[in-house]
């Protein structure tokens, strides 16, 4: 089946510029990279964060995937999908309790022969320990263990990929950070004259700037790429709303076609157009903004 999701990847994703009058009074022009195209089941950063994983695993000669997530997690249902494809077993750790009946996500995720176990909040923030581990090994035998969010070395390799998608025009990539593999990656990968623009989506996540170093540390032996976090677009924390972000989004949907999702999207679009007002980019300007993928739950029998 591995051959057969290949062949179905959309790659390289598509660009598609869009036209708003706020971007052409600014004099800035805007594509979108639809990394959310990819792939039905295993959309945008999912794909290139967890290709060089399996491709590891498999090397490595292992038969179980087992990873970490919420209930609601796109992480975890990429990985159930790819394990289903790639042929291995998968196991999803939930934070939180077991909720009966399963959510659309999880459920999809059980559909694709993903294992659920749960932690509760307190032992979930301790699940990276040893003792931890080692619980977990105990209980399910091998596996290779792909972090939350999939962000690990070879989450950041896939992602700097994608630069060498884009037109040599480009100067700056804004994309969404929740775990930080994907700025990682892209940052690395775009040419000395190009930047990248991070917008975490959780409160408090100037630390990120430190997990992203460390990421490229693991990869390039030290901090990669021209890049900056906007660390005030978190609309009040991780999943979180306010009528504004909800009133751009609908707008935004109006007029250009494209669903927004609210966790990430949404929140790195805010962003950019709010950068592009306050004159952060000159005349000329060619950015990209990375969708890189959806909240929406596969439809699949």
């Amino acid at each position: 089946m591995e051959d057969g999701l290949i062949a179905e990847l959309r790659l390289p994703s598509p660009v598609v510029e869009i036209e708003d009058d706020r971007l052409a009074a600014a004099g800035v022009r805007v594509v979108l990279k639809r990394d959310d195209l990819i792939h039905p089941e295993v959309p945008g950063n999912k794909w290139r964060k967890l290709k060089y994983n399996i491709a590891t695993a498999r090397e490595l000669g292992f038969e179980t995937l087992l990873t970490f997530g919420g209930a609601y997690s796109n992480h975890i249902r990429a990985t159930a999908a790819v394990g289903a494809y790639c042929g291995f077993t998968t196991i999803g750790v939930i934070r939180g309790e077991e909720h009966l009946p399963l959510n659309p996500s999880l459920r999809y995720a059980v559909s694709r022969g993903m294992r659920l176990t749960y932690l509760d909040r307190t032992m979930y923030r301790a699940k990276t320990s040893n003792a931890a581990i080692d619980a977990l090994h105990e209980e399910f035998g091998e596996f290779y263990l792909i972090p939350e969010g999939g962000s690990n070395a070879d989450a950041v390799r896939g992602c700097a990929e994608l630069p060498a998608e884009l037109d040599a025009s480009v100067d700056v990539v804004f994309c969404a950070v929740g775990t930080g593999g994907t700025l990682a990656g892209v940052a690395a990968g775009l040419r000395p004259d190009q930047s990248a623009v991070g917008v975490p989506v959780l409160k408090g996540g100037a630390f990120l700037e430190g997990e992203i170093v460390q990421l490229q540390e693991q990869v390039y032996g030290a901090r990669a790429g021209s890049w900056r976090l906007e660390c005030d677009y978190h609309f009040g924390g991780y999943a979180k709303r306010t009528s504004e972000l909800d009133e751009f989004i609908e707008g935004f949907e109006m007029r250009h076609g494209v669903r927004l999702d609210r966790v990430y999207e949404a929140k790195m679009m805010y962003a950019l157009f709010d950068q592009v007002a306050r004159g952060a980019f000159p005349r000329g300007a060619r950015i990209v903004a990375v969708i890189s993928g959806s909240g929406e739950v596969p439809d699949v029998a």
